[in-house]
């Protein structure tokens, strides 16, 4: 009886609909959908330079953009397993590594907060002062342990030594971003290799790589063949970032087969992905002319930033990302990023007790030139702000 029920309450709404539909009303509804869509859910609102996410708007690449629409087309019924197993494929292809090695989430945030989790059953995360560190904060927001910072060098280098000297047996992952996120600085190789290679006979090591594809080698740069050699260090990385995917969610860990299987317990793996943006991911990932292209502008950028900077009387630190992390000498980041604001330019304001820090990310050119442009006029606003 409640099945035939439903049945008719599911004719009934078909039918209602189609009457609906010749009544003019799903026009409406069309119109209604079209103007939300007008309302900039999708990217920053005309007149607005968004430099404070250190995405890439120049991707996606044409090629993802075709394969976004032959996914959503044809697989956005499904859910996208098959995508998921194909992009692994070629990861463990490039790579030389096992499958087992691999797993996938919407974004590396999911995979490193995962991995903070797993470790913080365990102990503690050690870090340096000042990276990035929203993922490894994830315990703490459910009652686990604050992360143990290190100061970084008076140059904001990561200290290394430091870091080595500070696990002892409550440690159970270090945490290392490279390129450092907020500052940009790259680690040596040789120096990262044999902290990892020391430092993960103690305890894991994560090494979040979001930027290496952004620097000058991005093979001599990664730790990734310390997996493969069998040591108890994870890599993360992301589509986000010189893909230019950042709202398709795409990331990947690299890990041992028992690693992977430990942190991806603490998630939900595949699950958490949809073939729109894993369509991206396969066709763009051996791109290499829309990779090319996004990186000569994000570094046309970068050193049109650099030049301003100089200019205007401010220092800032050698980057090798998407970003430059600007010292305002004896101004405040917060007033700095409020006057950019009101000039309709989108940077970040004060990471921790660094209040004379400014980040800006790379953009669309003429975005990055209204930085330029606004430098000069925002650094007197702030002043004003600061001595009011």
């Amino acid at each position: 009886m409640t099945i035939n029920r439903s049945r008719r309450l599911f004719l009934g709404g078909s039918a209602a609909a189609t009457a609906m539909g010749a009544s003019g009303i799903v026009t409406t509804l069309g119109a209604q959908a079209a103007s939300s869509s007008s309302q900039h859910l999708y990217g920053p609102k005309p007149g607005v330079a968004k430099l404070d996410a250190n995405e890439n708007p120049f991707g996606p690449s044409p090629s993802a953009l075709k394969a976004i629409s032959e996914a959503a087309s044809q697989g956005g019924a499904y859910y996208a397993y098959p995508a998921a197993m194909r992009l692994i494929d070629m990861i463990a292809e490039r790579h030389s590594i096992d499958k087992k090695n691999i797993s996938l989430s919407a974004g590396s945030s999911p995979i490193l907060s995962y991995t903070a989790l797993a470790a913080c059953d365990k102990g503690k995360i050690l870090g340096p002062d000042l990276f990035w560190d929203t993922t490894s904060r994830a315990p703490e927001k459910q009652g686990g342990p604050e992360i143990i910072r290190v100061p970084n060098t008076a140059s904001l280098d990561i200290d290394l030594e430091a870091i080595y000297s500070a696990i002892d047996d409550t440690i159970s992952m270090v945490h290392i971003c490279n390129p450092n996120n907020p500052t940009g600085k790259i680690l040596e190789p040789s120096a990262l290799r044999e902290f990892c290679i020391k430092a993960s006979k103690k305890t894991l090591v994560l090494v979040d790589e979001a930027y290496n594809e952004l620097t000058d080698a991005p093979p001599k740069h990664t730790m990734i063949p310390l997996v493969k050699a069998g040591h108890n260090i994870v890599v993360a990385r992301t589509f986000s970032k010189i893909y230019g995917l950042a709202g398709m969610r795409v990331g990947y860990l690299i890990a041992s087969e028992q690693n992977t299987e430990w942190i991806n317990k603490y998630g939900m793996g595949n699950y958490t992905l949809n073939q729109a943006g894993l369509a991206a991911a396969i066709a763009s990932y051996n791109d290499d002319a829309f990779l090319s292209f996004s990186k000569e502008k994000i570094l046309e950028g970068r050193g049109m930033v650099m030049d301003a900077v100089k200019a205007n009387g401010l220092t800032a630190l050698p980057s090798s990302t998407n970003f430059v992390f600007v010292n305002l000498g004896d101004g405040n980041a917060e007033y700095f990023r409020q006057a950019m604001a009101e000039q309709n330019v989108l940077i970040r304001g004060i990471y921790r007790t660094y209040t004379n820090w400014s980040r800006v990310s790379m953009g669309k050119i003429a975005d990055v030139k209204r930085y330029v442009d606004a430098i000069p006029s925002s650094i007197e606003k702030m002043y004003k702000l600061q001595n009011s």
